[in-house]
């Protein structure tokens, strides 16, 4: 999951991305803060009820023995976890934290409390404490308190740092909340899945473009994908075997973050191809595993409505080196492998009779260096493939001169195939560059397409060997975009290519359009909205220091979310609010845009999403928002390669009953910065 996010500047080439860095260092501080997920962890509520159940059984364990109760908390946040343990009777915590701001909300938040006498906060990382008279605690605890997980389980670190606790600041024979973390994986054959791995061979015209020998042979890249799996359709994926528990981990023994590799034997449920393993943890309580706080998708439960939603733990995707066909009923094993900070899975036949350990994975091809899981989905989608096709059909002609401005693009081969008489394209990147040329050479197109460096603003006739452009064209795409007016890059990149231009030259697309939609999130809006009072205590100081550095400078500002993930429901109709002409130079005046949009249903305006459609011709768009008409119920279907740009309200606006009030916006275009501001406020109908 991105905890945080990062700002570009679409004007800007990629090169150029980090001169304004130190004047941005005051503002990423307080983006930090304010895009952070502490909000979400306090609005789950299952979370914080079994953390409760939990600290009061093991303070009473260790009063029952008659022993002081001291705690250390590692990762403290707000200083939830030891207000719950001072409350349930322990005699003296030490809240450890080692992000600044964080250490002082939660100082403000344990003093608005009362608790300022039994709790000390701690600036440090946990390795950094010190135990003794002069020490940082004065004693070490027999309570260890811990909120270091993430969506790997482990990958915050959690191992080194529950080892280095157990040797250095917690007694022999402590407690812990979490007692216990249990690991499991289910193997699936999923096509789509598999789709954000590996490049599908594509079909263009009567050609067939292959991928590469190294890129079908590679192991990919070892970063987790972390998804809610809960808004995986279930005719995605096939089981190939049932859920498996891989391993556990014992919080209140002494813990080892040594490389581990554990193994599960299974029978396959059905015949298919094993491509992917699912993978989630749980985590219990106290040591009779009564109290379990899961992070299982819905799909899993017997009721799916039970299944408690969450943004800051999800589930995990983890792609096979290479599939490989089962038979039911065959014998297999799945073998997961652990370092400090990351897992990953492997696949062997019983027949082996061991499991090899598997190293971990590394990109050996470039591609997955180039291209995000998402883009390769994108790069997979027959349906937006023959888009550009047809477009591309639409306008080339024998005498064409093409000229590609995208990022890792394969728009300038398919214009090759499709009888373009030379094909120019601009990679800045020299992996880029690496990765397209062998899949030329793949296909036997090595010198098909002229590859240049640079930047297209940049691009003189010289390089494209003086001749004139009768085809500019783009997906567009481009790497460091973030929210979808980025990609106008392309926009700014057509006007510093004018001069090379021929006067009738087509430019694919040929424009975009920027579009909205006000909504109803059913869970995402939790990420954002106030608290209050959790679990009893006031953390309001927490949603002070979020709300002063939203109003720093992010309070009129969107960002970007795969919303495929979030289910939504629109509340208002969806409009193009703005066009941008690609067939014209970038004007030298703001471009503005303002008016009102109407509520067509009752219920809570969360936010409004924004999403840029492209204008390949006049025929044929490709939409990296909404992909199909709004249901009936206001039933939204997100493009799933693309993330939409949501503007969020700092409180849930409730709407009125139909035409009893409108929505209204505003939205400027600022040619010299590349940027959109947005503003959008809710009034009465007139």
């Amino acid at each position: 999951m991105e905890t945080f996010t990062g700002r570009v500047k679409p004007t800007a080439a990629a090169e150029d991305m980090d001169e304004d860095m130190e004047e941005d260092m005051e503002e990423d501080f307080h983006q930090d803060i304010a895009r952070s997920s502490f909000a979400d962890m306090l609005h789950d509520c299952d979370r914080n009820n079994k953390y409760y159940q939990g600290i009061r059984a093991a303070v009473a364990r260790v009063k029952a023995r008659g022993e002081p109760v001291i705690v250390l908390d590692i990762g403290t946040g707000t200083g939830l976890l030891s207000m719950m343990a001072v409350t349930a009777g322990a005699d003296f915590c030490y809240a450890v934290e080692m992000f600044k701001p964080m250490a002082q909300a939660a100082r403000c938040i344990v003093e608005k409390n009362g608790f300022s006498n039994k709790i000390k906060i701690i600036n440090k990382h946990s390795t950094d404490v010190t135990v003794g008279p002069e020490g940082d605690m004065q004693s070490r605890a027999n309570v260890l308190l811990t909120e270091l997980f993430d969506t790997e389980l482990i990958g915050e670190g959690a191992l080194p740092s529950y080892e280095h606790a157990h040797v250095h600041l917690m007694q022999t024979g402590c407690e812990a909340v979490p007692h216990r973390a249990r690991v499991y994986a289910q193997l699936v054959q999923s096509e789509e899945l598999w789709s954000w791995a590996h490049l599908h061979p594509v079909n263009v015209g009567s050609s067939r473009l292959l991928p590469y020998p190294a890129l079908t042979r590679c192991a990919g890249s070892h970063a987790v994908c972390d998804i809610q799996l809960s808004q995986l359709p279930s005719h995605s994926f096939t089981a190939l075997s049932p859920r498996l528990t891989m391993f556990s981990v014992d919080f209140s023994k002494p813990v080892s973050s040594k490389p581990q590799t554990y193994s599960c034997k299974f029978e396959a449920l059905c015949s298919g191809q094993a491509q992917v393993v699912l993978s989630w943890w749980d985590i219990t309580m106290d040591p009779s595993d009564s109290i379990v706080c899961s992070m299982a998708p819905s799909w899993t439960y017997e009721d799916p409505c039970a299944a408690p939603w969450r943004d800051h733990w999800m589930q995990s995707v983890y792609f096979l080196s290479e599939q490989s066909s089962v038979t039911k009923g065959e014998e297999l094993c799945v073998s997961v492998s652990h370092d400090d900070y990351s897992l990953w899975y492997s696949l062997c036949r019983q027949s082996s009779h061991t499991c090899a350990e598997v190293p971990q994975p590394s990109c050996s091809c470039l591609a997955h260096l180039v291209w995000n899981r998402p883009r390769f989905g994108e790069l997979n989608d027959q349906r937006r493939t023959q888009s550009y096709v047809q477009a591309l059909c639409e306008v080339l002609q024998e005498d064409s001169v093409c000229l590609s401005v995208s990022d890792g693009s394969l728009l300038p081969l398919f214009a090759h195939l499709l009888g373009a008489k030379k094909v120019f394209s601009v990679e800045s990147f020299r992996m880029n560059r690496q990765v397209i040329e062998q899949v030329l050479e793949a296909n036997q197109l090595t010198g098909c397409v002229e590859l240049l460096g640079g930047h297209p603003e940049h691009l003189s006739s010289e390089e494209i060997q003086g001749l004139q452009v009768s085809v500019l064209m783009g997906e567009p795409y481009f790497s460091s975009s973030l929210l979808p007016w980025h990609s106008l890059y392309f926009w700014y990149c057509r006007t510093a290519l004018a001069a090379v231009l021929r006067p009738d030259a087509v430019v694919l697309p040929c424009a975009a359009s920027l579009h909205m939609v006000a909504v109803e999130f059913k869970d995402l809006w939790k990420i954002r909205a106030p608290c209050g009072m959790c679990e009893g205590f006031d953390v309001s100081p927490m949603d002070q220091m979020i709300q002063r550095s939203l109003e720093f400078r992010e309070s009129r500002e969107a960002e970007p979310h795969s919303l495929w993930e979030y289910p939504c429901h629109a509340i208002t109709h969806s409009m193009e609010v703005m066009t941008f002409d690609f067939t014209q130079c970038v004007p030298k005046q703001p471009l503005t845009s303002q008016g009102a949009l109407p509520f067509i249903r009752s219920g809570h305006c969360h936010a409004v999403v924004m999403w840029m459609e492209y204008h390949l011709t006049e025929d044929i768009t490709v939409s990296a928002g909404l992909t199909a008409p709004l249901g009936a119920q206001g039933q939204c279907q997100w493009s799933r390669h693309q993330k939409q740009a949501v503007f969020f309200f700092s409180s849930p606006r409730d709407t009125p009953a139909e035409g009893i009030a409108h929505l209204s916006y505003s939205y400027t275009f600022e040619p010299s910065l590349g940027d959109i501001q947005v503003d959008f406020n809710i009034l009465p109908a007139q």
